[in-house]
């Protein structure tokens, strides 16, 4: 976790929660935040993370047991011993009992100890337990919110309310700011993002109201939300967070700086995810530079990978494969042949070579890959290894070999399933897993894949994102192959909604959507409302493709035998054709596949 002040005497650090967007940087291990468990104690009282202990108990009414319990637990989390973290666990609660008794004056030694007992609670696993007490936490020592304004007062007056520095000192904001971050950690490590987020921004803020805007270690906060963001594919949020973490080590930093190479690196992820390849090439070629000035061969080889991934999407391909190339003789020289860096790149260009056309170097690239996979450099990351099963598997489905494939996400989802934090990466193994089970004519299976991955989503709180509806709209259309009409029909409805929110009314998916929608209407025998959203969907289509577009076709005529099934006609005016094709939505074409009314079902 980025700083605020000095270092302080924080409880140990646990991993940041994986990502399933992979950053180019590497993160740092943020400190972890820490529930207490003494409602489990008191079930009388289980809204309360530290409940108070019945009046009878008179010894923590001594001012100096709760320090001393805190050193205790302390002590016991680093060695281990006499009980480990159950031992360390009681310390830290009674400690927090005590401290809460004392009241006024312990409000800084009372928040450690939460933090305490939640690391504890962290270590075990047990990261929704940690929620409420570090609630807590943040409550005891975050400044209370400036008073409101009275209705009436002038809004430039407004405006200039800025937030003040806690008049209480600097160990406080630390506090704070100590404390939102974890938080926002603990919510990460559930999925839980937009939680998250807000947390951090919280943080930012009591970060910047201590130390100014213009602070070095207000830089690295940015950065660090920034790569939030990135991970809840927020990337306008996180191009503003990039850009001023930037300008910020710019200013303070050397030339050439680590830290001005690394915001680099994120901002050229950033730009790549928004389609600005040129801008990403350009901060990549700069932070390269920076890494070789600094004598960091590793980072170079990295960098290399994603200057590969940049020329590729450019398809300048002989450029791509001597960036590929170079970062390979670096990562096997440094690393071994066995190592998952090593793995990565072959993935990288076996995708290369499958996209233009040379399958046979293609498939050659992914059994290397495989077998370095099979037999992994001690202390791989079951998530990185993930992630090139997946890519792996989207070769394979390519290249027609979907048992393959199906096996390859079987392996990665044993890898990640009850890893914490990856909830989202493992919907999107199980989404994927869903459409293989479909292209198969497995429709039992991939209805089953989808329900697993939709309802990980909603617990996860990504139930408005783009992917969320095109899951819903998948796992309809699997539902409508085993005949469950009336629960397509509500996942299409739910699709509908979602998509229109984040996409618009005029996106592919979201015309795919309606198109099904219209289907099942008609199959269910809502005639007039499958024609009323069919009409619509005709009416974009012939706008945004032309009327002799074959998709268009499609429509007119599914459209023409549901009105002629009404007995009614189409009335509209003649459109001129317009040269505004495209769409990047895919068509899963299978044969064979059963007929429901009068035309078929998008995915």
């Amino acid at each position: 976790m980025p700083g605020l002040a000095a270092n302080d005497n924080s409880p140990p650090a646990a991993a940041p929660p994986p990502r399933r967007l992979s950053s180019p940087l590497p993160r740092r291990a943020p400190p972890s935040p820490s529930p207490s468990t003494s409602s489990r104690a008191k079930p009388r009282k289980p809204a309360s993370a530290a409940a108070p202990p019945p009046e009878a108990d008179e010894s923590l009414d001594n001012p100096d047991l709760g320090p001393f319990l805190l050193k205790q637990a302390r002590d016991a989390m680093v060695s281990g011993e006499g009980g480990g973290a159950a031992r360390a666990l009681e310390f830290a609660e009674r400690a927090a009992r005590a401290l809460e008794r004392r009241g006024e004056g312990a409000e800084l030694e009372l928040a450690m100890s939460l933090h305490v007992a939640a690391a504890i609670h962290c270590g075990l696993g047990r990261h929704a337990d940690a929620i409420p007490v570090l609630e807590r936490a943040v409550a005891v020592v975050t400044p209370p919110a400036p008073e409101q304004p009275a209705e009436g007062e002038a809004a430039d007056d407004l405006q200039e309310q800025q937030p003040e520095a806690d008049p209480r000192g600097e160990e406080w904001s630390l506090a704070a700011f100590s404390g939102w971050m974890q938080l926002g950690d603990t919510h990460a490590m559930l999925g839980r993002m937009d939680e998250s987020i807000a947390c951090y921004g919280k943080g930012l803020e009591i970060q910047m109201t201590a130390l100014g805007e213009r602070d070095p270690r207000v830089a690295e906060t940015c950065r660090y939300l920034a790569e939030a963001h990135v991970q809840a594919l927020q990337f306008d949020e996180a191009e503003k967070l990039c850009r001023k973490a930037l300008e910020i080590h710019r200013e303070h930093s050397a030339p050439a700086s680590l830290e001005e190479a690394s915001d680099r690196r994120l901002m050229a992820l950033i730009l790549d995810a928004k389609g600005d390849y040129d801008g990403a090439l350009e901060h990549l070629v700069l932070a390269s530079m920076t890494m070789v000035a600094n004598g960091r061969d590793i980072e170079v080889a990295t960098i290399d990978v994603a200057i590969g991934n940049t020329y590729l999407a450019l398809a300048r391909f002989d450029e791509a494969v001597f960036s590929y190339q170079k970062a390979l003789t670096v990562l096997k020289s440094a690393r071994g042949d066995d190592h998952p860096t090593v793995a990565s790149v072959y993935v990288r260009l076996a995708d290369l070579y499958h996209r233009t056309g040379r399958l046979r170097e293609s498939k050659s690239y992914c059994e290397n890959a495989l077998r370095v996979y099979a037999k992994p450099a001690p202390g791989a990351a079951p998530d990185e290894i993930a992630g090139g099963l997946m890519e792996i598997a989207a070769i394979y489905e390519a290249l027609g070999d979907l048992d393959e494939a199906l096996k390859l996400l079987q392996r990665a989802l044993k890898l990640l399933e009850d890893s914490p934090g990856q909830w989202s990466t493992v919907a999107g193994i199980e989404a994927q897993m869903g459409v293989l089970y479909y292209m198969i004519g497995r429709y039992a299976d991939s209805r089953n894949s989808f329900e697993s991955a939709v309802a990980k989503l909603r617990a996860s709180g990504e139930r408005k994102s783009a992917f969320f509806g095109v899951l819903l709209n998948q796992m309809g259309l699997a539902c409508v192959q085993l005949f469950k009409i009336d629960e397509a029909a509500q996942l299409f409805e739910e699709a509908r909604a979602v998509l229109e929110q984040e996409c618009g009314a005029s996106h592919p998916d979201t015309l795919g959507v309606y198109s099904n929608l219209a289907a099942i209407y008609d199959a269910m025998g809502r005639v007039e409302d499958a024609i009323e959203i069919l009409e619509h969907v005709l009416k974009v289509r012939e706008e945004k493709l032309g009327t002799a577009n074959p998709d268009v076709e499609d429509e007119k005529k599914r459209l023409a035998e549901l009105l002629k099934e009404a007995g009614r006609s189409r009335n509209r005016k003649q459109k001129s054709l317009e040269n505004l094709f495209g769409t990047n939505a895919a068509r899963a074409k299978k044969e064979g596949g059963r007929r429901w009314s009068n035309f078929g079902f998008r995915s």
